[in-house]
């Protein structure tokens, strides 16, 4: 099985796998420090109309990057995730990303395709 600890590693596979969900996602902003990327519709959000809904985003700290996971938050009973991840999980929705292999790498890539759904299926994207 693959393993990297390599940050910048971490850091693009996460961004890759945000950039595939696009359309119907789009990127709001990308660089060094991290990715944000939200919908397309204008939606409320809370009591503001916005651009698009927020998804997730990431943020390099020095020690890990950082996965902001929105679905995560607003819809948990979709997913299950496994004790790797578990340990990942900081709160209830920002996972501190310090390795990934294989098969953590597949989780998370399903875990934004189940997203995505329910997101259109909530007519937010």
């Amino acid at each position: 099985m693959n393993e990297t600890k390599d940050l910048i590693e971490i850091q693009d596979f996460l961004h890759t796998i945000l950039r595939e969900a696009c359309p119907p996602l789009q990127i709001r902003k990308e660089g060094e420090a991290g990715i944000e990327a939200a919908g397309t519709k204008e939606v409320m959000q809370g009591k503001q109309k916005v651009d698009g809904h927020y998804f997730a985003s990431t943020v390099k700290k020095p020690k890990d990057i950082r996965f902001y996971f929105f679905a995560i938050y607003t819809d948990p009973e979709l997913f299950s995730l496994s004790e790797g991840l578990k340990k990942m999980l900081k709160g209830k929705s920002c996972f501190h990303i310090k390795m990934l292999n294989d098969d953590i790498k597949e989780e998370l890539r399903n875990m934004v395709s189940i997203a995505v759904k329910r997101f259109r299926e909530k007519d937010l994207i």
